[in-house]
């Protein structure tokens, strides 16, 4: 008992000595772990509907896709895996969704009643929590969250489908599964006719609609609310931001997305006056992380691919499900631009004013992403046959683990297939996560060069 005390012992000192000298990466890899572990078990006969196994590329992608909240599939999710194979893709929404490292703590916090100083640094850093003291507040707020809306999502959404005339076991599973995919913006459908027999569909597509917004929005902004509901005027300068934003661009795909499908007959000129402000309300929201479209993607006009692109790329809020740049490095960028139009020393948004580092930041964050974007669709024209608006639209949807597609995911060589598997990993797991894992020191300089301008623009 001793020895295998010792033996435990020693693991568990490595991996917090790991942990505090390098919580990026620490996250990238559990967060490898867990996508290995979902690709094994997916891998097993058990897991597809055939009985035989399934091919390691499919089984990996499916297993990254799931894990890191996206939606893009090679295989149909509702013809192709078994129940148990759903289970285990929904067991790899649930932990993706939550976070490896919040996780981590939530099962700390549930055995001990406590959360070590490890734990809340690595939680800290993926949650974007500044105060270690606040880490315990938004797990509870993780947990209640994810708990209250994934049980309203699974008790609207199960009457329905047992009016759709599914029995009550299948009812409540669809139901169940379809709100782990909503809250976590993850994008898989287990309906085998898909959504798109529903797009008239008030009632399963307004859940959509919520669900996503709940997830995606970003748990610091829900326990910053939570806690100061009653006076919006002491809300951070986070959350402002955030709700701010998020609203502007839903407004303008709301807009923008009709406007340019308006008289395309096989997305929005097909339908009556009510269901095109259903889906103008449903995609306003999906085409920035859920990846829930009801309407076909590939019949989208190229025009409203190269917007969704944007949409995507920047995502939803930080702390949240979705992924892509998120709202408040856009919003940052944004007011960085016009405090240097305007000649203003300072950025400044609500009354506050916006660090410095938080600007170089914001400026490193979107770099690199369309950096990983940029490679990554390079790769992918050198490795398909398909055009650059079709190869942007899915490197962008993976990088942004939204799960819109054109239809070619499925197609792609196997080659092409680990390049987004690459990419959905990196960009849930997150760019600046990325680079600093990648660090190889951290270079703490005593002694500053003088300071000379070079000419810019």
């Amino acid at each position: 008992m001793d020895r295998e005390d010792g033996w435990w012992a020693r693991i568990r000192d490595r991996v917090d000595s790991v942990a505090e000298r390098s919580p990026a990466r620490m996250v990238l890899i559990v967060f490898a772990g867990v996508i290995a572990i979902v690709a094994l078990l997916l891998s097993l006969p058990i897991a597809t509907e055939s009985g035989e196994a399934a091919p390691f590329v499919d089984a990996l992608f499916t297993a990254t896709s799931a894990v890191s909240v996206t939606g893009l599939v090679t295989v149909e999710t509702a013809a192709y895996w078994s129940t148990f194979g759903h289970l285990v893709i929904v067991f790899g929404i649930a932990i993706g969704g939550l976070g490896v490292m919040t996780l981590s703590s939530i099962l700390a916090l549930t055995i001990s009643k406590h959360i070590g100083l490890t734990q809340r640094m690595l939680t800290a850093g993926e949650t974007k929590t500044e105060r270690l003291g606040e880490v315990g507040s938004l797990v509870r707020v993780v947990i209640v969250t994810s708990l209250v809306v994934v049980a309203a999502l699974t008790a609207v959404l199960f009457p329905r489908f047992l009016t759709l005339g599914e029995s009550l076991p299948n009812a409540l599973w669809y139901a169940f599964f379809m709100a782990e995919s909503i809250f976590n913006n993850a994008g898989f459908v287990i309906m085998p006719e898909g959504l798109e027999a529903h797009v008239g569909d008030w009632w399963l597509n307004l859940p959509i609609f919520f669900g996503t917004f709940v997830g995606a929005v970003g748990f610091p902004v829900l326990l910053n609310i939570q806690q100061r509901w009653r006076n919006p005027r002491r809300w951070t300068l986070h959350t402002k931001l955030t709700l701010s934003t998020y609203a502007v661009l839903a407004l303008g795909a709301a807009i923008a997305i009709p406007f340019f499908e308006w008289n395309n007959p096989a997305t929005f000129g097909g339908l009556a006056p009510h269901e095109k402000v259903l889906q103008a309300i449903v995609h306003s929201v999906t085409s920035r992380s859920s990846g829930l479209a009801p309407l076909p993607v590939s019949e989208m006009n190229e025009t409203t691919w190269l917007f969704q692109d944007a949409l995507m790329f920047v995502g939803g809020g930080s702390a949240s499900t979705a992924g892509g740049l998120k709202v408040t490095t856009l919003a940052v960028l944004v007011l960085a631009i016009i405090a240097e139009a305007r000649g203003d020393r300072d950025v400044e948004a609500f009354g506050r004013r916006i660090p410095y580092q938080t600007v170089r930041l914001a400026v490193a964050v979107a770099f690199l992403g369309a950096t990983l974007v940029g490679v990554s669709t390079l790769l992918l024209l050198h490795l398909t046959d398909y055009g650059l608006d079709r190869v942007l639209y899915e490197t962008i949807s993976a990088f942004a683990t939204c799960g819109l597609t054109t239809g070619i995911t499925a197609e792609l060589p196997p080659e092409a297939k680990y390049v987004l598997v690459a990419l959905m990993y990196a960009g849930r797991t997150g760019t600046i996560t990325v680079a600093a894992a990648l660090a190889v020191r951290s270079n703490k300089r005593m002694i500053r060069m003088p300071e000379e301008r070079p000419s810019v623009g």
